[in-house]
């Protein structure tokens, strides 16, 4: 399992969903594809962080955004 798989379910897919002011099909799209969306790069979104305060840093944001890097680069 992904590391963002692994925090997104951990957190919840609704509160992970309700904290960012989307859709809980959104968040499932996230976990389809393996990464947060590309706006996380252009700073429009914080998502990442976002999930790094609902874990309690549990899940750190700059490890989110490396391996989506990583999942979007590969596509």
């Amino acid at each position: 399992m992904s590391f963002i798989n692994l925090a997104i379910k951990s957190v919840g897919v609704a509160e992970v969903a309700k904290a960012c002011g989307i859709s809980p099909r959104a968040v499932y799209k996230w976990l389809n594809k393996g990464s947060l969306p590309k706006t996380e790069f252009y700073g429009g979104t914080q998502y990442a962080m976002t999930i790094e305060k609902l874990s309690q840093g549990q899940f750190c944001s700059d490890k989110l955004l490396e391996e989506s890097r990583i999942s979007l680069l590969k596509r």
